[in-house]
């Protein structure tokens, strides 16, 4: 699919599934269950209307977010393998529709959130919006430092539940944070080892594409894992979860730390690194739920 296809539009009506698949509905439920583990943890009086509406509205932002991304990288995404499926560079769905369902979906859940919500959540949400799109995508580009970017976008969230909950931010709140913000490197930089041939293709500058030989990709992996481990374990330190939280961060911590040291190694880097990838997605419901439930049970 050339760039001129790409802008030319679809060649058929678009389905249903095209536009679901624009917005990323696997990696936009990431979104939903932090922003729900940020608002449980806050420890809320129950009230199902906001929880739908926090739900919907998170789901809306990171739909929308998800297509105007691809709406801004279609041209790169139509010359990778791994993208190049994409609605988009297939000629599934025109540039222009994903731009106005994107907008949409963004302007939506702006209103939804300040309206039903909170003022505050609604702020969050407009933060990861512009954090993503207006200084991420864009980094790609230009910056090795794209993927710590794009963790700071992408740890937004639980504050969007917290917010949602308590109408403010606490500590735990900016924990949480600062644990999707820590998580989130080794698990990008794993992908993006693996996908590195990809990444070059369209010269976008990130650690895995200039380190050839992985050294400092492995290395900054590990020290972002050592963050998370302690960043995950200040809930205990500060009184805020007791050990029955404790004790499964820990273990998923050394799980991770484990997988991380084995990345170091040389031999067997591309096996290392997927297998780090698939390690960070058990952590983070793990962890994760096991914070939300002793915060529940004893707080």
């Amino acid at each position: 699919m050339t760039a001129e296809n790409v802008a030319a539009g679809p060649a058929e009506s678009a389905k249903f599934r095209d536009y679901l698949e624009l917005t990323k509905p696997r990696l936009s439920l990431l979104s939903v269950l932090t922003a729900l583990v940020g608002y449980f943890a806050a420890r809320p009086a129950v009230d199902g209307v906001k929880i739908f509406c926090v739900v919907a509205g998170t789901s809306l932002a990171a739909g929308g977010v998800a297509a105007l991304n691809q709406w801004m990288e279609s041209d790169t995404d139509a010359r990778m393998k791994r993208t190049a499926d994409r609605p988009i560079p297939t000629g599934k769905v025109a540039t222009g529709s994903a731009f106005v369902l994107g907008t949409i979906m963004c302007i939506a859940s702006l209103f939804l959130l300040f309206a039903k919500v909170h003022p505050l959540a609604a702020l969050f949400t407009l933060l990861t919006i512009i954090s993503y799109l207006g200084w991420y995508t864009p980094a790609k580009r230009w910056s090795r430092w794209s993927t710590e970017i794009g963790a700071i976008a992408g740890a937004f969230p639980p504050l969007i539940g917290w917010a949602a909950g308590e109408g403010r931010v606490t500590t735990l709140g900016w924990i949480l944070f600062g644990v999707l913000f820590f998580w989130q490197i080794p698990h990008f930089m794993a992908i993006a080892w693996t996908y590195r041939r990809d990444y070059s293709t369209v010269h976008f500058p990130m650690l895995p594409v200039r380190d050839e030989s992985g050294v400092w990709v492995a290395g900054w992996s590990f020290v972002t894992t050592l963050a998370l481990v302690a960043v995950s374990l200040l809930p205990c330190y500060f009184g805020l979860a007791t050990r029955w939280y404790g004790l499964p961060a820990a273990l998923c911590g050394a799980w991770m730390l484990w997988r991380a040291a084995l990345f170091l190694r040389k031999s067997g880097r591309d096996l290392s690194a997927r297998k780090l990838f698939l390690t960070t997605l058990a952590y983070l419901p793990i962890a994760l739920g096991a914070l939300v439930a002793d915060r529940v049970a004893h707080f």
